[in-house]
């Protein structure tokens, strides 16, 4: 068993002009290739073994993260399968300056863990036994 609050990651981009698009914001492609990078990294943690991505929910683009602002991406496991791993994201546009956040991108991956044969691997149990655990796991089901 592997507590829910272990597979927490917090990781920040900076966003320059290269990563923007004609508005000069953070391009939703690139939004959604650091979302799926740091959702990796709380699904491997939890697996212990390698994933790859196996689908990605509706990706919601609430706002958009200026050019200077950093992307501030969340990820946890909220929930698991026989090898599979579900994974909450969300993405804030945080100002450098004063550490100001707003909520930007949100969106459910799903990661399949494999073996050295890149067949699929078993995960182990999510444990959520924490008041924590209990929070994180009903905010990425939409219960606040």
């Amino acid at each position: 068993m592997i507590p829910l609050e272990e597979t927490y990651i917090e990781n920040r981009v900076l966003v320059q002009p290269n990563d923007t698009n004609n508005n000069d914001t953070a391009h939703g492609g690139n939004v959604v290739k650091w979302m799926d990078e740091v959702g990796a990294m709380s699904a491997m943690r939890f697996a212990g073994e390698t994933v790859v991505t196996a689908n990605m929910e509706s990706v919601d683009f609430h706002r958009p993260i200026p050019r200077g602002n950093a992307a501030l991406i969340k990820s946890y496991v909220y929930d698991a399968g026989t090898t599979s791993v579900s994974v909450y994201l969300r993405v804030f546009s945080e100002n450098p300056l004063t550490a100001e956040t707003e909520l930007t991108t949100e969106s459910h991956f799903t990661y399949v863990a494999i073996d050295d044969d890149n067949r699929p691997t078993p995960v182990p149990d999510l444990e959520i036994d924490s008041e924590r655990a209990i929070e994180l796991r009903d905010a990425a089901n939409g219960e606040h």
